[in-house]
C-alpha cells in the first residue's frame, strides 16, 4: 500500500467506536461532537449589477491610488502582534506550527471560555490546554511554577505519519465544535514545501495548529482586440465560507498527494468545466503568502499562482455546484471592484493584485509600488 493511501485509511480508522468512547470519557472541558456540519456564513449581500456598476465607473480617477490594494493585503495579514499568544507546534524537533497558549481580556469578550480573575478580567483559555487532556499525543513543555507553555510537540511513541495522522485525527473529532467546518480533506504537515511529510491533518484543523496550508489559484483571461478580460467566478450562496462571494474562475487547497499542477487541472474540470486538453496549458507564474491571526487560529497560507489565457469562445461551466455563476470582465473593471469593494473572498484579491502588477496593470511610478509588491509575500513563504 503507497504511503497516501495508508495515511488516509489511517484517517479512516479515527471512527473507531471504542477509541472514541475512551476519549469522550475524559470529560473533555467543552462541548464535544462528532458531526462535521458547522454554520454557514451569511451570503453576501450584492449581485453582478452591483458588482458591475462599480466596476464600470471609471470617472474616478483612481486608478494610482494604491490604497485600496494595500487595505486587502492588510485584511489578509491581520493580528501580527498577536503572534506572543502561540507556541511553537514540534514535530521530530522540527517547526512545523503555532498554537494558541492564552490571553488576556476583559470580560465579556468573545472566547471559547474563561476563569474569573479580579477587577473584572478574565483569562481566555488556551488552545494548549484542550489538548493536555490528549497526553498520549501530546506533550506540553513548560516552567511549571510559573504555568508558561514553552511548545508543543507529539509523544515520541507516534513514530510513523500513519500513527500521527490517526492519533491526531481522534483528537480533532473529541474537539468537535472547537474546530467547525471538518471537510473530511488532508492537508500535508512539512516544515517547509516539498520537505518530508510528519502525518496529515484535517484541513479545518490546520489554523487551530498553525499548520502551514497551501493552495493553487487560477487567473483564467482572455484576450479581445487588444484587451485582457478576466473571467470572474460568484460563489454559491449555500457555500459554507464565503457565500456569494466573488472569486476566481478556478483555486482549490493543496491536499495531500497531488501535485500542484495536477491539482489545477482537476480543479479546472471540477469548478469551471474546462477540459485538460486546455487546462494543461496553465502557466506556473509564482506565489503569495500571509499571515492571519484570529482567536486560537494562526492561518499561514502559501498560494502558487497560475496563469491560463483562453479561447475567447470558451464559456466556464461549473460542475461541482460552488459555483453560482460566471462574468467575464475587463482587467481594469475587476481592479476597481478590487480597489472600491470587500466584494471578492480576501484572498483571491491577492493574487489578482500579483497578476495586475505582472501584467502591467499597477505602475513603477504609484506611491507605494514596491511596498506593494513586497507586502504580497507577508507571510513564510516557504
Amino acid at each position: 500500500m503507497s504511503t497516501m493511501a495508508t495515511i488516509a485509511a489511517a484517517a479512516a480508522r479515527g471512527s473507531s467506536p471504542t477509541r472514541r468512547q475512551l476519549l469522550t470519557r475524559r470529560r473533555l472541558p467543552f462541548s464535544v461532537s462528532f458531526s462535521s456540519t458547522a454554520p454557514h456564513a451569511a451570503a453576501a449581500g450584492f449581485g453582478w449589477t452591483d458588482a458591475l456598476r462599480v466596476a464600470g465607473d471609471g470617472g474616478r480617477g483612481d486608478e494610482s491610488d494604491l490604497s485600496g490594494y494595500f487595505r486587502k493585503v492588510d485584511k489578509c495579514n491581520r493580528g501580527m502582534d498577536k503572534r506572543g499568544e502561540f507556541v511553537k507546534f514540534l514535530v521530530e524537533d522540527q517547526v512545523v506550527g503555532y498554537v494558541h497558549k492564552g490571553s488576556c481580556g476583559w470580560q465579556g469578550h468573545r472566547s471559547y471560555g474563561f476563569v474569573c480573575l479580579s477587577s473584572g478580567l478574565i483569562e481566555e483559555e488556551r488552545f494548549v490546554k484542550h489538548l493536555r487532556d490528549f497526553h498520549d499525543v501530546f506533550t506540553i513543555s513548560g516552567n511549571n511554577s510559573s504555568n508558561t507553555v514553552e511548545n508543543v510537540s507529539l509523544q515520541s511513541s507516534l513514530r510513523t505519519p500513519e500513527d500521527r495522522t490517526h492519533a491526531i485525527g481522534e483528537v480533532i473529532k473529541s474537539l468537535g465544535e472547537m474546530i467547525p467546518g471538518i471537510r473530511n480533506e488532508l492537508y500535508p504537515v512539512t516544515s517547509s514545501y516539498g520537505m518530508p511529510v510528519y502525518f496529515s491533518l484535517e484541513r479545518a484543523a490546520a489554523p487551530y495548529f498553525g499548520i502551514k496550508a497551501y493552495g493553487v489559484h487560477m487567473n483564467g483571461y482572455v484576450e479581445k482586440d487588444g484587451q485582457k478580460f478576466l473571467w470572474i467566478g460568484k460563489r454559491s450562496d449555500v457555500k459554507q465560507t464565503y457565500p456569494g462571494m466573488l472569486d476566481h474562475l478556478v483555486a482549490g487547497g493543496l491536499p495531500y498527494g497531488i501535485s500542484c499542477k495536477e491539482n489545477i487541472i482537476k480543479e479546472c474540470e471540477e469548478e469551471a468545466g474546462i477540459p485538460r486538453s486546455i487546462s494543461t496549458n496553465a502557466t506556473s507564474v509564482g506565489a503569495i503568502s500571509y499571515m492571519d491571526i484570529e482567536g486560537f487560529r494562526y492561518k499561514r497560507d502559501v498560494l502558487f499562482c497560475y496563469d491560463l489565457k483562453l479561447p475567447e469562445d470558451f464559456v466556464p461551466n461549473n460542475e461541482d455546484g460552488e459555483v453560482d455563476s460566471f462574468r467575464l470582465i475587463p482587467v481594469p473593471h475587476a481592479a476597481n471592484i478590487i480597489r472600491r469593494t470587500e466584494f471578492f473572498k480576501p484572498n483571491c484579491n491577492l493574487v489578482i493584485i500579483d497578476f495586475l502588477f505582472r501584467h502591467g496593470y499597477i505602475h513603477p511610478d504609484s506611491r507605494g509600488y514596491l511596498n506593494l509588491l513586497q507586502s504580497l509575500r507577508s507571510g513564510d513563504c516557504s
